[in-house]
C-alpha cells in the first residue's frame, strides 16, 4: 500500500505444517518478514528457507520458557528499524490470510492511521473446514468481546514494548496497554479476519514445544465457508504438506464426547482472557 511500510514479526517454534501457509498469504503486501526461529526441532527452518524472498530476515535462536518469550518479543521490537517502517504486524506461525482480506485490512488502517488495530480470529477445529463457536472467544477490546485479536501496530507510537507472561502478553505505548486505548483511538474491524490453527496438529513436536501440548482441541464446531478461506491453501509446492485433510473417524468420536462439556463450560464459568 501506498505510503505504508509493513514490517512483520513472525516468532516460531515448530511449525512446519502452517509456516509456509502463513509467510506467503502475507508476503506480497508487507515490505519485511522479520522470522524468528526460537529452537525449532521438525522442518520449519527448511520451509522457511525454501521461500526464496529478500523480504524474510531469519535469525535462529535457542528454546525459549514461558517468561523469555515475552523477552524475545521485546527484543524484536527493539531490533526492528522505526525509521524504516510505519506499521507492525503481527503474525504467528499459524496464523494464514486470505489475501483480498489482507489487503482490505491494511487500506483500511492507511486510511484511518489509528494506533493500532483489531480484527477477528477464525480458529479451526478438527480442520480448516470447521471452526469454533463464537461463544468459545473471551478476548475483550473496548465493548467488544469473542475471537478479537491485535495484529497491526503504529510504529510511531512512544515507548512501545511487550510485557506479562506468555499467554497473557501484551503490547504497551509507556504505561498503556494498547489493547484498553480508548476506541477512538483503536480500529476494531469486525469485517476482517484472519484464519488460525492453534487447536490442529502443527507440528510431530507440539508435545515439547512451549504452551503447544493443551491447545489441540477436540470439538464438534461450526462449518468454515469453503469459499472464504485463504485461495493459498489450495495453491502450494508439492514438497509443502497439504493441510486440506479432513478430519476422520477417530476425530470424530472424541470430539462427540467433548463436545458438550465443553460448551456448558463456557455457558456456566467465566473464561480469562489469554491462557
Amino acid at each position: 500500500m501506498k505510503n505504508m511500510r509493513v514490517v512483520v514479526h513472525c516468532m516460531v517454534a515448530n511449525e512446519e505444517r502452517f509456516i509456509w501457509y502463513a509467510l506467503n498469504s502475507v508476503l506480497p503486501f508487507v515490505d519485511k518478514i522479520m522470522v524468528w526461529d526460537t529452537g525449532s526441532s521438525d522442518h520449519t527452518l527448511e520451509i522457511v528457507g525454501k521461500i526464496k524472498s529478500e523480504k524474510i530476515e531469519l535469525k535462529r535462536l535457542s528454546a525459549v520458557d514461558a517468561e523469555s518469550h515475552t523477552r524475545t518479543r521485546d527484543l524484536m521490537l527493539k531490533a526492528t528499524d522505526r525509521s524504516k517502517y510505519d506499521w507492525l504486524l503481527i503474525l504467528d506461525g499459524d496464523e494464514v490470510w486470505p489475501s483480498t482480506i489482507f489487503q482490505r485490512m491494511l487500506e483500511e488502517t492507511r486510511l484511518k492511521s489509528p494506533d493500532a488495530v483489531v480484527v477477528r480470529t477464525v480458529n479451526f477445529v478438527g480442520d480448516i473446514y470447521h471452526k469454533e463457536p463464537e461463544s468459545a472467544g473471551h478476548y475483550r477490546f473496548g465493548e467488544k468481546v469473542g475471537h478479537y485479536n491485535l495484529r497491526l501496530i503504529n510504529l510511531k507510537l512512544p515507548n512501545l514494548h511487550v510485557s506479562g507472561p506468555h499467554g497473557q502478553q501484551g503490547y504497551y505505548s509507556g504505561k498503556n496497554l494498547l489493547q484498553l486505548i480508548p476506541t477512538d483511538r483503536l480500529l476494531i474491524l469486525d469485517n476482517i479476519y484472519y484464519f488460525h490453527a492453534t487447536h490442529l496438529d502443527r507440528s510431530p513436536f507440539d508435545q515439547k514445544t512451549t504452551k503447544r501440548s493443551f491447545k489441540k482441541k477436540f470439538e464438534l464446531g461450526e462449518r468454515v465457508d469453503s469459499a472464504t478461506l485463504p485461495e493459498i491453501f489450495f495453491n502450494h509446492p508439492n514438497e509443502i504438506g497439504n493441510v486440506t485433510q479432513r478430519y476422520g473417524i477417530e476425530y470424530w468420536l472424541i470430539a462427540l464426547v467433548q463436545t458438550l462439556p465443553r460448551r456448558l463450560k463456557r455457558i456456566f464459568l467465566t473464561s480469562r482472557e489469554g491462557y
